[in-house]
């Protein structure tokens, strides 16, 4: 039996941001002239071209932030796109689920076309979406709904069938009715799946609005990526990623915090080991 010792929530920051330096300070060493090209690049300018320089990096997005301020433009675009293919794919795979997995006939029927639309690569329908949508922002969050909505509806159709008969026969004698049933037992039993598809989806939305910006957009992050890459701009580039990566997490954040409001009920593992 591992004799796992949980840290304290300040030291676990600690050790977090200490992983990130550790990472960044490598990057910024390797990349260097005169240490990494001399076992792998022929000559001193290769690595930080391949690989960007932290520095530049962190100076790109101080001057998008601070000194220019012209990245709000792109990133409000970017952030709506996002948001709106993660509330209308969650809502959409959160009625699907529901639906299909208290209606075994019309879950029977649909099964092998669900099974077909999810096994296709929807990035490839991005430029489909294009055509139909233009290239605004509709084509972009259509893009992110696709990506989000298999995402959510998977996870609440099982949620839905991991409830226990044992509870359901029990709220059935009791007298619920089928909206009972729905709010107090299927619901909370679905919330914890969709929780745990949320935090999945909020990533891919993301990829959703930022690949569709690739394909055809004058504002977004994605954009200014695509720019960067065209003059082969590596430090641009990486700026570009890490400003979506710390909003991600933002979001990942915000939806942990609802998560903890939502769920309060729910025991946490240390109560339950201790049960």
């Amino acid at each position: 039996m591992w004799n796992l010792i949980k840290p304290s929530p300040r030291n676990l920051r600690v050790w977090q941001v200490g992983v990130l330096v550790v990472v960044f300070g490598f990057w910024h060493v390797m990349t260097k002239p005169g240490l990494l090209p001399n076992f792998i690049f022929e000559n001193d300018q290769q690595a930080a071209f391949f690989f960007g320089e932290p520095l530049k990096i962190f100076g790109r997005i101080w001057n998008w932030f601070f000194v220019a301020a012209d990245i709000y433009q792109h990133l409000w675009i970017t952030l709506v796109e996002t948001l709106l293919a993660f509330g209308i794919g969650t809502v959409f795979g959160l009625a699907m689920g529901l639906w299909l997995a208290l209606s075994p006939m019309a879950a029977a029927i649909l099964d092998p076309y669900i099974k077909a639309a999810n096994s296709m690569p929807r990035v490839i329908l991005a430029p489909i979406f294009a055509v139909w949508f233009g290239l605004g922002i509709a084509s972009k969050v259509a893009l992110g709904v696709t990506l989000v909505f298999f995402i959510v509806f998977f996870n609440v159709y099982q949620g839905v069938k991991e409830v226990s008969p044992v509870v359901l026969a029990n709220a059935r004698m009791l007298g619920a009715s089928q909206k009972q049933l729905l709010r107090h037992v299927y619901l909370p039993s679905a919330m914890s799946w969709v929780f745990s598809s949320l935090h999945t989806s909020v990533g891919l939305a993301f990829v959703g609005a930022v690949v569709g910006e690739y394909l055809g957009s004058a504002r977004g992050v994605g954009y200014l990526i695509l720019q960067a890459e065209g003059s082969f701009d590596i430090n641009t580039v990486m700026a570009g990623i890490l400003v979506l990566t710390a909003f991600a997490l933002v979001l990942d954040a915000l939806v942990g915090v609802i998560e903890k409001k939502l769920m309060k009920w729910q025991p946490k593992s240390g109560e339950t080991e201790k049960l």
